[in-house]
């Protein structure tokens, strides 16, 4: 499967729940995240290409953002069973983001991605 991204993503530290919010369910937890789409990992495998009204539960400590909680029209990209089979790796894709919501998810992904100690650059100088 190709992975032809053009923005790296970004792993939470944060625990991040992530809705479906017509039905009111649980997918999952965020994987990794862009300003492009998310990765949920869930219990249980979604349809691709299906479109849900996603609501993903960030922190509520960050004092420059209003909203905690961000509601975005996605369409599942992929969906496949992790090595484990408990787990379900399910991508899905932003279809339409709010200039809210673009930054609330900037200042998450500011706030609380990973970061790498060492740059693998470096190592080559």
């Amino acid at each position: 499967m190709n992975n032809h991204r053009k923005e790296s993503r970004k792993k939470l530290m944060a625990f991040t729940p992530v809705y479906e919010l017509l039905h009111k369910t649980l997918l999952g937890y965020v994987g990794d995240l862009t300003l492009q789409g998310v990765m949920v990992i869930g219990e249980k495998p979604v349809e691709i290409n299906k479109h849900l009204i996603l609501g993903i539960e960030f922190p509520e400590s960050l004092p420059e953002m209003r909203a905690t909680r961000v509601a975005i029209s996605a369409r599942v990209a992929r969906c496949q069973q992790e090595d484990n089979g408990k787990y379900f790796d399910i991508g899905f894709e932003f279809i339409e983001v709010s200039p809210e919501n673009t930054r609330v998810i900037e200042a998450i992904l500011d706030r609380y991605q990973f970061r790498s100690v060492l740059n693998i650059s470096d190592l080559k100088s």
